[in-house]
């Protein structure tokens, strides 16, 4: 289980993060993930998948982006969505989740989910110290980031039967990012891997997911 701590951005604030650390009783730095939260904010699910990172060897740092607020309804998560500044979180909390790992671990990559994937994309082209990203059904706004300009390792997760990342939404991204780019598509719906919404959740697109980012993080975080 991991820990809440606080972090230093770029501009000097504070920001918090729920930190899981790998194991490293042989005295090994580990590769590091920032994991970035779905629209509903820092919750126990998000939590779950950071722990699981660092089950499998990553130290994760999951920022709270909303500074502490939860939303339990799309309505909420909305209002929190529309409030929060992209430009604000890819160059400072973001930056600031960079920096912290940077001390800690060896290379370091960047996931996400929905809102967290846009990010994903948003880290990968700003931060390019990055060594690997991997980012579920999002896209940022263009304002926010060119996909075409991602010169580190990218993976991307799609669902074909998405009604807000659609599959021609996926195609068009896919058409800006380099050839070497990984992209997978799933006969699922927009939240498949978020065990905790039973009405989009699929188990089997979830497992293979999860297995191709492990594999995807394992060649590119630990070489």
């Amino acid at each position: 289980m991991g820990q809440m701590i606080e972090f230093q951005r770029p501009d000097g604030a504070n920001s918090a993060a729920y930190l899981a650390e790998a194991d490293s009783s042989e005295g090994l730095k580990r590769p590091g993930l920032i994991l970035i939260q779905e629209w509903w904010g820092l919750n126990p699910q998000i939590c779950g998948v950071a722990d699981r990172f660092a089950a499998a060897g990553f130290t994760t740092l999951a920022p709270d982006l909303y500074r502490g607020r939860l939303a339990s309804n799309a309505d909420e998560a909305t209002h929190l969505k529309s409030g929060l500044d992209f430009a604000d979180a890819t160059h400072q909390d973001l930056a600031g989740a960079f920096a912290f790992l940077a001390h800690h671990c060896t290379k370091i990559g960047v996931t996400g989910f929905c809102m967290g994937g846009a990010l994903t994309i948003a880290a990968a082209v700003h931060l390019p110290s990055l060594s690997a990203a991997s980012c579920f059904y999002g896209i940022p706004p263009a304002e926010l980031a060119d996909p075409a300009l991602i010169k580190i390792p990218f993976q991307g997760h799609f669902a074909n039967m998405d009604d807000w990342i659609t599959p021609a939404a996926a195609d068009a991204l896919q058409a800006k990012l380099p050839a070497s780019a990984e992209i997978h598509r799933y006969a699922a719906e927009h939240g498949f891997f978020n065990e905790q919404r039973p009405e989009v959740y699929d188990a089997a697109s979830a497992d293979l997911a999860w297995n191709r980012t492990l594999a995807f993080f394992n060649r590119h975080l630990l070489a």
